[in-house]
């Protein structure tokens, strides 16, 4: 496996390279160009210039995330071919470069939902949470407090100028079911996939957050029924999974640690974002804990047991981390809990790897 980091690049990162390079066992850096429209052409001049940056720190870029889809893309609209077209270039421009696994997500209209950013826990650290009471506002109302919380920090896939029609964007989902989602992503994949298998990248599919519908919208990447009905869409390896234990351990009916299992040995998971849930509550209410087992609800050596043992040999990332140590910054993505995440994680991966000699 290799050990990375999610960075947004110098313009949109306060956290330098050079002090993620000096974490133990960390290879490269998860990255993206974060003022690219979804639909755009990821340029190879961009491309180029986020690579030499990221590896004149001493770290690799191998992984992107993401590579956002085009809602008409998703709603399948007659508009879709264009987009498709721009993302299929886009993965033969970052091939160029090295690239080995993109990281993207299907889901309408908001990428993820937090009900708070900045939840206190008994410690003094803070962190974002989910309290489904949070989602029972309009949708207007929510996009209007997360966009007044974030106090102009800008988060991926909340973007001020696309939570603008957040109205507009959902009553275009209004008689979209889960089937027609389903075939809306089947039809993408089955005009990407050979675009990958011949340039050599992979397709990892974030899960929905929270993987239950909220607002009325259609989820189709909740639980294992979602993701084998994915890979069975498109049979192909370059077809795959970012498993997101936070993400999919939100619904307390999926067995992460089975499903883990299971489509490590399919050789379907390419990327794992790596982070510990405590649910409170009827358990869909939950914050994001540190990684350490037990300051949560999932078990975190039998993930990464479950990663080890079925021959995981792809990227992790320690995903979000809390507040702590008097930090500032994006909500998340802190430097500290995110470093001590890392090294819980590798931790387990080298007992794992000597116990088994």
């Amino acid at each position: 496996m290799k050990m990375t980091m999610r960075w947004y690049g110098k313009d949109f990162d306060s956290i330098p390279l050079e002090y993620i390079k000096q974490i133990p066992n960390m290879s490269g850096i998860v990255g993206t160009l974060f003022d690219v429209p979804a639909g755009e052409l990821w340029s190879k001049e961009k491309i180029k210039e986020l690579k030499d940056t990221i590896n004149a720190a001493g770290l690799e870029l191998e992984v992107i995330e993401s590579v956002n889809i085009h809602e008409d893309i998703k709603l399948g609209l007659p508009s879709r071919d264009k987009y498709i077209e721009n993302y299929k270039q886009t993965i033969k421009n970052l091939a160029e470069f090295g690239i080995k696994v993109i990281c993207y997500n299907f889901m309408p209209v908001f990428d993820w939902m937090k009900t708070e950013m900045a939840y206190k826990l008994p410690d003094g650290s803070t962190t974002m949470a989910f309290f489904k009471a949070g989602v029972d506002k309009t949708p207007e109302e929510v996009a209007k407090e997360v966009l007044e919380k974030n106090q102009g920090t800008i988060l991926p896939g909340w973007e001020p100028e696309r939570l603008a029609h957040v109205s507009s964007l959902i009553k275009q989902y209004q008689g979209v079911s889960e089937e027609n989602l389903r075939e809306n992503l089947k039809y993408f994949l089955q005009q990407v996939i050979p675009v990958c298998s011949s340039v050599d990248v992979k397709m990892a599919i974030h899960p929905d957050d929270p993987p239950y519908s909220i607002f009325g919208l259609p989820r189709i990447v909740k639980n294992h029924q979602d993701l084998d009905f994915i890979c069975s869409a498109v049979d192909s390896k370059y077809n795959g999974i970012t498993l997101c234990t936070g993400s999919i351990g939100e619904d307390p009916a999926n067995d992460v640690v089975a499903i883990v299992a299971e489509f490590t040995k399919r050789d379907r998971i390419h990327f794992t974002h790596l982070r510990n849930i405590k649910f409170v509550g009827d358990g869909k209410d939950c914050y994001e804990s540190a990684h350490f087992s037990p300051c949560g609800s999932l078990d975190m050596f039998k993930i990464v047991e479950a990663l080890y043992d079925n021959g995981f040999s792809g990227y992790i990332r320690p995903d979000h981390g809390r507040m702590i140590w008097g930090e500032t910054g994006r909500y998340g993505y802190g430097l500290y809990d995110r470093a001590l995440g890392s090294m819980y994680l590798t931790g387990l991966w080298e007992a794992l790897e000597k116990r088994k000699r």
